[in-house]
């Protein structure tokens, strides 16, 4: 069992929770399920295999970050290192026995590690598209690791040395295989989207870390997402879409592949433009025509 506190968010998660919870069970020195006011057997099946279950107001539980970061200020983690996961998030064999090795040194030199995601969508894994190498910051110290509350993507930010494990967590939706589910999902995606574009824009707020090209994985996709916001809208999810289709070869990744990244690239960046825009109307001008108070 290796020292290790895993803190997982869910809402409405009984088709792919058990799963995830069965993968770490006896692996992890203790386990934290936050439920947003779940209405199915989530919160059942979780007491199964958790240390606890603690249920937060699903109008806190919208934003994701907003709840692990609650997590980690409120809940009595006891171990040094955290892992944090969502529901349909799981180690492979190769990231167990990494972190077990990991943990048997008997020192560790850095703050947070990085992990590959393999993606799996609708059955199949997604190798191409920018989505072969994708790697997130899951693994850190406490103390040393914190989220961006208003953010809506979910990124640590560690102060101290990051790096790699060469190991997987494998990402699948079960939920994903009903398309209504995923057009509805990334529908309020959008909006989220949307509105924090504006505020990042307009309002001038900065990210946590300093977009760098050149940088760990997260400073890099800051970078890539800071030119995105200055490409005229309704043009950037063509470029976009084009982008991970053509040149990234997402076209090898076959028809699901297909609807993943034209759903995930183009349609869902499309309707993202399409509520800035009306967002942006609803906004009270000055005289200049420049958003007001």
């Amino acid at each position: 069992m290796i020292p290790v506190s895993v803190v997982i968010t869910t809402r409405n998660e009984e088709a792919n929770i058990e799963r995830t919870l069965q993968s770490i069970a006896g692996f992890v020195g203790e386990v934290f399920v936050v439920d947003s006011e779940s209405t199915d057997r989530t919160v059942e099946i979780a007491r199964r295999y958790a240390t606890d279950v603690v249920t937060l107001p699903y109008e806190h539980g919208k934003i994701i970050p907003w709840i692990f970061q609650w997590a980690l200020d409120n809940l009595p983690l006891k171990h040094e290192w955290i892992l944090i996961l969502e529901a349909d998030q799981r180690p492979d064999a190769r990231l167990k026995a990494e972190l077990e090795a990991l943990f048997a040194r008997p020192a560790i030199d850095a703050d947070g590690f990085y992990l590959l995601r393999k993606q799996v969508f609708r059955g199949r894994r997604i190798r191409f598209g920018g989505y072969g190498g994708k790697r997130l910051l899951k693994l850190f110290r406490k103390g040393v690791g914190e989220l961006d509350p208003k953010e809506q993507d979910t990124r640590v930010y560690v102060r101290g040395r990051v790096a790699s494990l060469a190991g997987a967590l494998e990402e699948e939706n079960l939920k994903e295989g009903a398309i209504l589910f995923y057009l509805e999902k990334h529908l309020r995606y959008a909006d989220a989207f949307a509105r924090d574009e504006l505020e990042r824009r307009e309002g001038g707020i900065k990210w946590k870390l300093t977009p760098r090209f050149f940088g760990t994985p997260d400073e890099r996709t800051l970078w890539l997402k800071t030119a995105y916001y200055r490409t005229p809208l309704y043009v950037r999810p063509w470029i976009y879409f084009i982008y991970r289709y053509v040149f990234l070869l997402g076209f090898l990744d076959g028809k699901e592949g297909f609807i993943f990244h034209f759903l995930q690239a183009f349609w869902f960046r499309l309707v993202t433009d399409i509520r800035i825009e009306e967002l942006q109307r609803a906004q009270p001008r000055d005289r200049h025509g420049r958003p007001g108070n």
